[in-house]
């Protein structure tokens, strides 16, 4: 007899592919973990041997009893620096997209202007930090407008070279069934485009927050990042230069990891993200 009494759903396992990936991403950071402690231990030994003078470089042990005693202050300064990265990161990097959608359909204008945005690109930054003080004051805005100067060209670059680089054969295809450019636009050139995008945001990530610390060195308030690092190495306060340095490499760190979460969840569907899992 057939009896109509369900039986409970079995409790599902986690995938198996997401385990192989979780695996081998923590086997692939084996190895920048061995390096860095060997560095570590070479670093602190070597000022030992070598007698090196601390204003040279200090032991990684004292930087490290520095970082945790000033935590505080180091912590809150950098929140403040990092804000200006992240300012500077949306607005360099929302104009750069904005304008390669320009340069991207009208081909004559790119043609004209790329070759002075990549001699723009070519000006060192820290000619740009003094000009911007004075259009725009030494508060946070003219750091966000160095980071964003840093940001803005190569994420045009790359998301130009995202939007022109379709195959051919999908821009026929799509004629063929009398798509319109705005649809060629939507279905083609923008997922196309999208793995060039997050590969300059990550670059465009760790430049922010260079242009937001070499911002602050033409001035602004006390509690920046980079005023500090100033300051200290110049009181030959070297152990807290150090930690602030530390503070903004993990602050560049996390920002790096941020973007490129934000682009496991929005290109999961892309075949690299597909082999990368696999």
């Amino acid at each position: 007899m057939t009896s109509f009494v369900e039986e409970p759903a079995p409790v599902e396992s986690i995938p198996e592919g997401y385990l192989r990936g979780f695996y081998r991403r923590g086997r692939d950071w084996l190895p920048a973990l061995a390096v860095l402690v060997l560095g570590l231990v070479a670093w602190q030994e070597g000022i030992r041997v070598f007698h090196i003078q601390r204003f040279l470089l200090p032991k990684p042990t004292a930087i490290a009893h520095t970082l945790f005693a000033e935590w505080g202050q180091l912590w809150s300064s950098g929140w403040y620096t990092f804000q200006e990265a992240l300012g500077g990161f949306v607005i360099g990097s929302s104009l750069a997209i904005l304008l390669s959608f320009v340069v991207a359909r009208f081909k004559v204008l790119g043609e004209a202007s790329m070759p002075y945005a990549i001699a723009a690109n070519a000006i060192p930054i820290i000619a740009f930090a003094p000009i911007l003080n004075a259009w725009f004051g030494i508060g946070q805005e003219s750091k966000m407008a160095v980071a964003a100067i840093l940001c803005f060209f190569p994420v045009l670059i790359n998301m130009v070279r995202g939007l022109t680089s379709v195959p051919p054969a999908s821009i026929e295809l799509m004629r063929s069934y009398a798509a319109s450019e705005l649809t060629i636009f939507r279905r083609v050139r923008l997922p196309n485009s999208l793995p060039y995008l997050f590969s300059a945001l990550k670059v465009a990530s760790v430049l922010a927050m260079i242009g937001a610390i070499v911002g602050e060195y033409f001035g602004g308030s006390q509690q920046q990042l980079g005023i500090i690092i100033k300051n200290s190495a110049s009181l030959f306060m070297f152990e807290t230069a150090w930690a602030a340095i530390v503070v903004a490499c993990l602050l560049g760190i996390g920002f790096y990891l941020a973007v490129s979460l934000a682009e496991h969840v929005f290109m999961s569907w892309h075949p690299s993200s597909r082999r990368a899992a696999g």
